[in-house]
This record gives C-alpha cells, sequence and structure tokens, in this order.
C-alpha cells in the first residue's frame, strides 16, 4: 500500500462533526469520573506513601505524545520504586521487579490511571483512542513500522481498541500488532464503537487482565 492511498481511504479524513461529539462525551464522562472517584486520592496517596515513605511522590508525570506528535506531560499515581528508570526508558515487564506492592494492586484495578481524567478535560487525550507513547520510543517505533506516525491523527486515550483487544505489549513486534487495531480504529471509530470499548474496559478492569 502507498502512503498516497490513505487520502483517499473513507475514515481517515477527520470529520468536524464527530470530533466535536466525541469531545463532548470526553468532557460529560471524565467530569463525572473525577467527581466519583475524588474520595479515592486520598486514600491512595496514604498508602503510596506508606509504603514508599512520607517524602516519596505520589503521583508520576511523564512526557507521552499525543495528537500530531505534540508532546504533553500525563499524570499518573506512582506504582513503581522511586527513579524506576535511572538506566533509561524502558517498557514494562512481566512481574516487574520495579513495581511495588500497591503499585501491583493499582495497575491490576487500573485506578493508577484515574489522574488521566485530567488529561482529558485538559483536552491533551480522549477517553478512547490508542495507547499514549513516550517520545522515546516513538521514533524507533516510526523508523521500523510503516504507517505508525498514521496512529497520531487523533488524540491517545486512556483505554483504546488495541488496548482491550490485545495483551500488553513490550517489543516492536507487539507495536506492529497493536497498530493495526488503532488504524482499525481510527477509521471506523463510532460512539457505538467506544461504548463497546468502555465495556469491554470494564470486563478488562474485573477479570484483571493485561496488567504489568
Amino acid at each position: 500500500m502507498h502512503p498516497q492511498r490513505f487520502i483517499f481511504i473513507e475514515g481517515f479524513n477527520q470529520d468536524y462533526t464527530r470530533i466535536l461529539i466525541k469531545r463532548m462525551v470526553d468532557i460529560l464522562l471524565s467530569s463525572v469520573m473525577l467527581l466519583l472517584s475524588l474520595p479515592l486520592y486520598p486514600v491512595l496517596v496514604v498508602l503510596i506513601k506508606k509504603e514508599s515513605g512520607l517524602n516519596a511522590p505520589a503521583f508520576y508525570l511523564q512526557k507521552r505524545v499525543g495528537q500530531d506528535e505534540k508532546v504533553f506531560v500525563i499524570y499518573k499515581f506512582r506504582s513503581m520504586i522511586e527513579n524506576a528508570e535511572k538506566l533509561g526508558a524502558q517498557w514494562a515487564a512481566k512481574d516487574d521487579n520495579r513495581v511495588t506492592r500497591i503499585g501491583r494492586i493499582m495497575r491490576k484495578t487500573r485506578v493508577d490511571e484515574l489522574p488521566q481524567l485530567l488529561n482529558v478535560l485538559k483536552g491533551d487525550m480522549s477517553f478512547v483512542g490508542p495507547r499514549p507513547e513516550r517520545p522515546e520510543f516513538v521514533e524507533k517505533l516510526a523508523e521500523n513500522i510503516p504507517y505508525y506516525r498514521m496512529r497520531y491523527r487523533v488524540k491517545p486515550g486512556i483505554t483504546g481498541w488495541a488496548q482491550v483487544s490485545y495483551p500488553y505489549g513490550d517489543d516492536i513486534k507487539d507495536a506492529k500488532e497493536k497498530l493495526q487495531f488503532d488504524l482499525y480504529y481510527i477509521k471506523n471509530y463510532s460512539v457505538f464503537l467506544d461504548l463497546a470499548i468502555l465495556a469491554q474496559t470494564a470486563q478488562v478492569i474485573i477479570w484483571q487482565k493485561g496488567a504489568r
């Protein structure tokens, strides 16, 4: 397939109506979920500090690549030890020994990602979309995977079609497989598809599948 063909494939040209509808849904859902989840914040902060120390940060800020490859700062509850990447950026591994005890529970239940609701309200992210990747990995992935940059035509999401359809990836081969799901989502986006992904996300959280 030649890159020029994407211009003529229906779905990859963003429609302003669906962009507006998606943004309205994002604001509504993230606002409601933020209000419902706020009581958990002080509890999680206390648990994180109890394990790691009073002076340890409870939140983790990290640069990610968003729509049109603009870099933004993502918010998360800290689930790893401090200075977990002193040797450089790396994907989380299975049974990663950098993950704290409370962090392992948060990752299984996905509550470590609750602060990302603020990213959605700010407009950095959408509720549903491709996983936001780190700048350190994007260049390498784009060099090795054809059409990888196509995923940045839309905002990244807290959850997405690739996240619920494919296991956690930690190498280029996995990233290539997940890209197929991302491109399918971008091309076939609808409110119904978003709702279906949210329903599957709830199932993933309940059965605690795929976290690392």
